[in-house]
């Protein structure tokens, strides 16, 4: 779960935080510092750096392994086509980091709440996700491969999510990954096609809540494959 616009009107939509986070949020609220993306000091040299989480916006980032798992499958789409591919990461600036730092010349569009992000320059697009096609036109159906992670698990945030996906991806020939709660299984299913895979993603500090990745195609062996 990436960001939150602070427009939520039920707290059953949000996150839950385990003990163990509870007590880092704390901390975070008297001390905010800048920060690495990395589960622990072994990985803080080699991971991506970002902003530091704002919680108080719903941000959690993924730990490395997710962001690299997530990254290569992503580029492996890429590979696949032999025209260029472009990329929209949707309220995931995670995977727009470690997607930059693994390949620095894939074709990337972050779409984030968070001002902070505009560090990234033209690749930056504001996004609220009560606005869902409140986006440049030059975006419309201009991505073969779009990732996106909702900022809340109620239905009115994947619909509105799943309005976004539809304007950004190609008709018919676009990979669309979607990560959020298990909660969302069927509706994942109904609104855009997707089925959950076997791969479970997992963020620096852990949430309370089961996440999943879901596809609109079939990894094969990739991601564990699909969870049938």
């Amino acid at each position: 779960m990436e960001l939150n616009n602070g427009n939520c009107d039920s707290d059953d939509d949000t996150p839950r935080l385990s003990s163990e986070a509870m007590a880092a949020l704390r901390e975070f609220l008297s001390q905010q510092t800048q920060t690495h993306v990395g589960a622990d000091a072994d990985a803080a040299s080699s991971a991506v750096s970002l902003v530091s989480e704002d919680w108080r916006l719903s941000q959690f980032w993924y730990d490395p392994q997710t962001a690299e798992t997530v990254s290569k499958e992503v580029l492996t789409l890429c590979d696949s086509s032999d025209s260029l591919v472009r990329v929209a990461c949707v309220a995931c600036p995670t995977l727009y980091a470690y997607l930059k730092k693994i390949d620095p010349n894939v074709s990337l569009q972050l779409l984030e709440y968070d001002k902070r992000f505009e560090q990234y320059g033209s690749d930056f697009t504001f996004y609220d996700y009560n606005q869902p096609e409140e986006l440049p036109p030059e975006l419309k159906h201009a991505f073969q491969v779009v990732v996106a992670d909702p900022p809340y698990l109620s239905k009115e945030c994947l619909e509105k999510v799943a309005q976004t996906i539809s304007f950004l991806a190609r008709p018919g020939e676009s990979f669309l990954l979607l990560l959020t709660g298990e909660v969302q299984r069927e509706r994942a299913a109904e609104l855009l096609g997707m089925h959950p895979c076997c791969f479970r993603p997992q963020h620096s500090n852990k949430l309370g809540n089961e996440f999943r990745l879901f596809t609109n195609y079939d990894p094969g062996t990739r991601l564990g494959g699909w969870d049938k």
